[in-house]
């Protein structure tokens, strides 16, 4: 049985579901949280806003290249992305169901983020990453800087395997 989609923003939407984000193909730019809004016009044409998960995200021309192509091909003619850096994307947006594919997949997910109440927090006290292969939190970060910017390596002092865990923020 095929499901039922009830408008082009629903088909979009389902479409942009299975466009995998380059660097963590386990997710979906929509699991991922960077899809933040899409409008189909009353002559068709699809404009989806993004936000990158980072400001200098490498793989930002990627991903709008990808949900370009993705969503022509499922049929739609005239497509652009706009890419919006306010509000800031947050590992918030990272939907629970995505955090159990990013440990499945060998990622620790982020923790929840800490709210200042809009302040930048300059110095505070980062809580351990769990190990997605034991999930002992006696893990220790060894690099900042992981495969890309959003993520950091870290080490299981437990089962002594190494991993990135997605960072918080």
């Amino acid at each position: 049985m095929v499901a039922r989609l009830d408008s082009p923003r629903d088909a979009v939407l389902a479409i942009l579901d299975g466009v995998m984000d380059p660097e963590v193909p386990v997710l979906s730019v929509r699991e991922l949280g960077i899809v933040r809004d899409v409008f189909v016009g009353d002559d068709g044409a699809v404009t989806v806003t993004v936000t990158p998960t980072y400001s200098g995200c490498p793989a930002i021309r990627v991903i709008e290249h990808d949900i370009i192509a993705a969503i022509e091909a499922g049929g739609f003619a005239r497509v652009s992305v706009q890419t919006t850096y306010a509000p800031a994307w947050t590992t918030d947006w990272i939907a629970p169901e995505a955090r159990e594919k990013l440990k499945a997949y060998g990622i620790a997910p982020p923790s929840p983020s800490l709210d200042s109440g809009g302040l930048v927090q300059l110095m505070r006290a980062r809580p351990s990453a769990q190990c997605p292969y034991c999930s002992s939190y006696e893990t220790e970060v060894r690099s900042e800087f992981g495969s890309t910017a959003c993520k950091a390596v870290c080490w299981c002092r437990a089962c002594l395997q190494p991993f990135e865990e997605f960072k918080a923020i």
